[in-house]
């Protein structure tokens, strides 16, 4: 089965080749009539790597061992659905399953208006530019990760999935990124298509959907990612700006920034250059968050480690980026108009762009600090979570408060309603005094979250003050992000900065005070399962006053398979004022346990804000007609 699951892969490989050279050709000899050879060649390259993913999933699925993967990434005792999973869990896999999604989008964007609306020139760029792209990935699993080496003899029982994959949060997160990276595939290649063959409709416009779905889906990979770390590592966090965390966000810094540009290119024709370009570094750092993962230049939890993959890797980030700048540089472009000035709503939107470039930017100098600095330093040192906190959050801050006033300029300059303005403006100071009242003194996390506080109110009042927003489907969508938005800055404003937390050592019958809160360990427990060597739960019992409002479980794990590796397991009290948290630290010879307690306020409000980006997001598709209008 590996075999022929490799010759799977092989002539997908081929077809790509093929096809990306017949596309050229064509293209290059002005030959139309070639687009439907070139778009059964992609239907080829997909069904090969189609045939060769259902053939790794069977494998999982009957724990065949005889996959050296498989071994890898199950054993006997593992929970069926994760051991589905598995697929997306190991480093082939997860690059298998990247390509995976690539071929499949490929051929359903052939049946979507958006495709046929193109130039049949601008057509076959596409194809060239796309079908490389897969037949690099296909040259990746073919060469140096593929996912069908075979493990002789074979064994009877499997290493093991890594047990913090063993998490609802793996069904869900690496899809969903995989989604926006491969998401973002077929815009990119639209854009530099577009740019090459001088392609007279909009190609924003055209792609809108296809941007907004890759958006939505790493957003919610990105938000789903900070829960499983928040639910799993036990850490009490959401995001330690580890480099692969950091990875996932730089795109979207990218992605978002183009969300902005584009508005001002679909209503004015402007930063048409700037938009080609903005697409394509999304993609690019798509790439290059891969090559962080498998590349080993970066120490981090999330890696797989040093593989082979890191210099094509590379080799493909420079060349792309290269060839974006020439496609930028000597592209035809249809510039209609120029920019107003600062002080209008394009104006604010751009300076919006800016600033998410600049997050982006940073996030990437922080992530690849401790390679720059072999440049002069025998040992380099990785920078800790203060310094993005104190450069990120001031920039995410900004962002916040420009979004409150931003919708009350108008598009060209002047000021779009008073009221509006007004009522944002005494939002914000009355929100910073109440906020200080209630002993909220830090100026950051007041700004913050005054800021977002305004924000909200701009929406409501937007909607009272404009009737016709409330029957916009589209108004609904961009407002709805950024009310999103406001409420994920303000869980961010109180859950970190305002966070109590306690490391203590506790006997069955004593009692903490964490907060307002009274924690009481009342009893312990340990057992074993087929899949845990050994577990410790422990029992805390709170109370607010007399009250007892719920009991804390928090366990210990030891698996089978990792007996050397001690893994904790979370249990909290949800809620939307204050969140209880409490891991369970160790047992000493006494009987004692240690606990980490922890009280977070409004942490609920940062996974709420961020579903409502995601779902909101999707009012923002159009049909067809709407978009090329």
């Amino acid at each position: 089965m590996q075999l022929t699951a490799y010759i799977g892969l092989l002539f997908a490989l081929l077809a790509s080749l093929v096809t990306a050279s017949m596309a050229l050709w064509a293209a290059w000899s002005d030959r139309d009539d070639v687009c439907p050879f070139v778009e059964y060649g992609n239907i080829g390259v997909a069904m090969g790597v189609v045939f060769s993913s259902l053939i790794l999933l069977m494998a999982l699925a009957a724990r065949n061992y005889a996959f050296l993967y498989v071994y890898e990434n199950v054993d006997n005792t593992l929970n069926f659905v994760y051991t589905l999973t598995a697929f997306w869990g190991g480093r082939e896999g997860s690059l298998l399953f990247w390509e995976l999604i690539v071929a499949v989008s490929g051929v359903a964007f052939v049946y979507t208006p958006s495709y046929r609306a193109l130039a049949p020139k601008t057509r076959l760029y596409f194809w060239v530019l796309f079908m490389t792209i897969q037949g690099f990935f296909l040259l990746l699993l073919t060469s140096w990760s593929n996912p069908f080496m075979t493990l002789v003899p074979t064994p009877s029982d499997g290493r093991g999935l890594n047990p913090l994959l063993r998490n609802p949060g793996m069904i869900f997160h690496p899809p969903l990124l995989f989604l926006g990276f491969a998401g973002f595939t077929i815009p990119a290649a639209c854009a530099l298509a577009a740019s090459i063959a001088g392609e007279a409709k909009s190609w924003v416009k055209l792609m809108r959907n296809w941007n907004i779905l890759a958006w939505v889906f790493l957003t919610a990979g990105i938000i789903l990612g900070g829960w499983w770390s928040y639910m799993e590592l036990g850490w009490g966090g959401y995001w330690a700006w580890d480099p692969v965390e950091n990875a996932s966000l730089i795109p979207w810094f990218a992605a978002t920034a183009f969300l902005h540009t584009a508005i001002i290119e679909q209503r004015r024709g402007a930063l048409q250059r700037t938009n080609v370009f903005l697409m394509s570094l999304t993609f690019l750092l798509c790439i290059f968050s891969t090559y962080l993962t498998r590349s080993g230049v970066i120490e981090s939890l999330h890696t797989f480690g040093e593989s082979g993959v890191s210099l094509p890797l590379f080799v493909a980030m420079v060349v792309g980026f290269v060839l974006t700048l020439v496609c930028v540089t000597v592209g035809e472009f249809h510039v209609k108009r120029s920019l107003s000035d600062m002080m209008s709503r394009q104006g604010l939107l751009v300076a919006a762009a800016w600033f998410f470039l600049a997050l982006g930017f940073v996030v990437t100098l922080g992530t690849m600090w401790p390679v720059i600095s072999k440049l002069w330093s025998a040992n380099p040192v990785g920078l800790d979570q203060h310094f993005y906190n104190r450069v990120c959050l001031p920039f995410m801050s900004v962002l916040v408060f420009v979004f409150a006033f931003c919708p009350w300029l108008g598009w060209k300059g002047g000021i779009r309603s008073y009221v509006g303005i007004y009522g944002a403006a005494g939002t914000l100071v009355a929100s910073a005094i109440v906020l200080l009242a209630m002993g909220m003194t830090k100026p950051l996390a007041v700004f913050a979250a005054a800021s977002a506080c305004a924000a909200v109110v701009t929406i409501v009042l937007l909607f009272v003050l404009y009737p016709g927003m409330r029957k916009s489907r589209q108004s609904w969508g961009q407002y709805g992000i950024h009310l999103g938005l406001a409420l994920l800055a303000l869980g961010i404003a109180f859950s970190g900065p305002y966070k109590i937390e306690r490391e203590v050592m506790l006997a069955k019958g004593e009692s903490v005070q964490v907060g307002d809160y009274t924690m009481t360990f009342v009893d312990s427990k340990q057992d074993s399962t087929p899949e845990l060597r050994a577990r410790l739960v422990g029992t805390l019992r709170v109370s607010l006053g007399e009250e007892e409002i719920g009991v804390l479980y928090p366990e210990k794990r030891i698996y089978r398979n990792f007996p050397r590796q001690q893994f904790a397991e979370v249990s909290l009290i949800p809620g939307l004022g204050d969140e209880l948290y409490a891991t369970l630290l160790g047992l000493d010879a006494s009987g004692k346990l240690s606990f980490k307690i922890s009280v977070n306020p409004l942490v609920n409000w940062i996974w709420i804000g961020g579903t409502l980006m995601c779902l909101f997001g999707f009012l923002l598709l159009r049909r067809h007609r709407q978009e090329v209008v």
